[in-house]
Parts: structure tokens; C-alpha cells; sequence
């Protein structure tokens, strides 16, 4: 936030907007398409991987939902996702 607030001092030039700029601008955490992709990718094989622990372990498949949604914070649809995916390959 100070480099964001640093910026936008030098930019605006100590002009009248700078302050509402900086106000606007601090708080927002930007999330580029490769930050994106590799987050994605992550939680992809966590889920693979519990998927895969979880047969092995002779889970049911609501079982195996809940951990994803509490282990890596997916959201019920993108587990139900993954467990569609993975969930029928042989382990």
C-alpha cells in the first residue's frame, strides 16, 4: 500500500485528487491472470490429492466434499467440480 500511495503522489503531483486517489486506490489488492492461474492450479491438485486420500481411506464422496470446502476453502460447487473430475479415475 505505501509503494500504491507512493505512486499516486508522484503522478498526481500533489494535486487535489491525490488524496482521493490514494483513498480509492490503497485497499484494492489486484490479482494479475498468472497469480490467477496458479492459484487455480494449486487448489486443483490439493484436490486431487484429497480426493484421491479420501478413496483410499473408503470415504463417501460427502465426506470427502466437506474436507475440500474446510481444507482449501472451496466453495461447494467448485469441490462437487473436482470430485467430478477426479473422483471417477482410478486411484
Amino acid at each position: 500500500m505505501g509503494f500504491v500511495n507512493t505512486i499516486i503522489t508522484h503522478i498526481t503531483n500533489g494535486n487535489k485528487n491525490e488524496e482521493r486517489l490514494v483513498n480509492v486506490m490503497g485497499g484494492t489488492v489486484i490479482e494479475t491472470e498468472s497469480e490467477r492461474l496458479r492459484r487455480e492450479g494449486i487448489n486443483q491438485g490439493k484436490a486431487q490429492l484429497l480426493i484421491e486420500m479420501g478413496q483410499k481411506e473408503g470415504l463417501d464422496d460427502t465426506m470427502i466434499l466437506k474436507r475440500m470446502q474446510e481444507w482449501i476453502g472451496l466453495s461447494l460447487e467448485q469441490a462437487a467440480a473436482y470430485l467430478e473430475q477426479y473422483g471417477k479415475q482410478l486411484v
